[in-house]
């Protein structure tokens, strides 16, 4: 089974391609997906983040607008969160693997945001970066609810920068030049991969 992880800076489509590979018959593992799940109702993290800051516990979930103004900026707070929500995700992951493998996947996406930033290029065979054009990445972001420049401004200056990860990807994919090229590269990228030697063992353990 080969594991391609998914990554891309905030903007450049990396939901939607996603969404390709899902409909290309590809498992893929969402961990934002699952972060929303573990701060859900009744999620594993509720009760450790509400021990951590109790004020952003509504209803027996986390307030996730809440949960980011008080960690925004605050970068001891950041990784008091992290170490509470990082565990899980990874645990979610390796279940994910495991019922893949069981299922003799040929090829598996781990979609993780934040894949170099935290390491996680060591656990895929390979990796895909989706890009586009800094204008477009602003104009989609804009477009969000609640967003403003200086907010945009905060996160990209969290990421790796989208030149850098174009440089460590296996596979770069355009998102800004319509659908059919994003959807071609993806494919290549499947074709490609299913060819490779496994570089890595061990992962799902």
């Amino acid at each position: 089974m080969r594991i391609l992880g998914l990554t891309g800076c905030i903007g450049m489509g990396k939901t939607t391609a996603a969404r390709m590979f899902h409909g290309l018959g590809v498992p893929v593992h969402d961990a934002d997906a699952v972060v929303h799940e573990l701060l859900g109702p009744g999620g594993a993290a509720v009760a450790a983040i509400g021990a951590l800051f109790p004020s952003v516990i509504r209803n027996g979930e986390v307030d996730r607008a809440a949960l980011g103004a008080l960690v925004f900026g605050d970068k001891a707070a950041l990784r008091r969160l992290e170490k509470v929500v990082h565990p899980l995700v990874r645990a979610a992951e390796r279940r994910f693997l495991r019922r893949a493998a069981a299922r003799r996947a040929q090829v598996v996406v781990l979609d993780i945001p934040l894949l170099f930033e935290t390491g996680g290029q060591g656990r895929c065979d390979a990796v895909v970066v989706v890009s586009a054009a800094k204008v477009i990445q602003t104009q989609r972001v804009m477009r969000r609810p609640g967003m403003t420049a200086v907010k945009l401004s905060a996160i990209r200056a969290r990421q790796t920068p989208d030149a850098k990860k174009r440089c460590h990807a296996d596979f770069v994919v355009p998102s800004g030049l319509g659908r059919r090229l994003t959807l071609r590269r993806l494919m290549e990228a499947l074709r490609a991969i299913r060819s490779w030697p496994k570089r890595r063992s061990g992962i799902i353990a």
